[in-house]
């Protein structure tokens, strides 16, 4: 899972992977990641979710022949209007991007969850690129949604959600529910 502004680590060894890298790496193109409904991430190409997010290449390493490993930031979420796959396994899909969610300053009754961001960035900071903006509902929610322990499915909902507001307050009902 991969939300705007998200950083993701990726191994990427598998050759029609290392092919599509190489490929936004010239070019500085996107690519996108979606969650896996069906399938696994090697192999057979798998079914995605509807709704990802672009992620670009903002720094890579091959620590060995064949093995290629990127960190990827999160842009823009898309929504899949046509998918297929090509002969080397690869999918490809025409989308359409959806606007950024809507986003307000953080309200009074959500400052527990800046604060508990707070302490995970305190004692994690590798976790998040900068700059922090702790005063985002959209980021804030975001942040908490990548990094906390929840089932893919609920980090799906929350990623489809367009309203950072609306994501912070369910982000907030799941960790401190009344």
């Amino acid at each position: 899972m991969l939300f705007p502004g998200g950083r993701l680590p990726l191994r990427i060894f598998e050759s029609r992977y290392m092919d599509m890298a190489k490929a936004c790496l010239k070019d500085g193109s996107p690519f996108g990641v979606c969650l896996i409904l069906e399938g696994g991430e090697v192999g057979t190409p798998a079914t995605p979710a509807a709704v990802g997010t672009t992620a670009r290449i903002s720094s890579w390493d091959m620590p060995q022949l064949g093995l290629l490993h990127v960190s990827a930031r999160g842009e823009q979420r898309f929504r899949i209007r046509s998918r297929r796959v090509q002969s080397d396994g690869l999918a490809r899909a025409a989308v359409d991007l959806i606007p950024p969610e809507k986003d307000d300053e953080i309200p009074a009754a959500h400052r527990g969850a800046v604060r508990l961001l707070e302490r995970l960035i305190e004692r994690h900071p590798e976790l998040l690129e900068r700059p922090h903006r702790l005063d985002s509902c959209a980021w804030v929610s975001a942040r908490l949604a990548e990094l906390l322990p929840l089932p893919l499915t609920t980090k799906q909902a929350l990623l489809e959600l367009d309203d950072g507001r609306v994501r912070l307050e369910k982000v907030h009902a799941l960790v401190r529910p009344d």
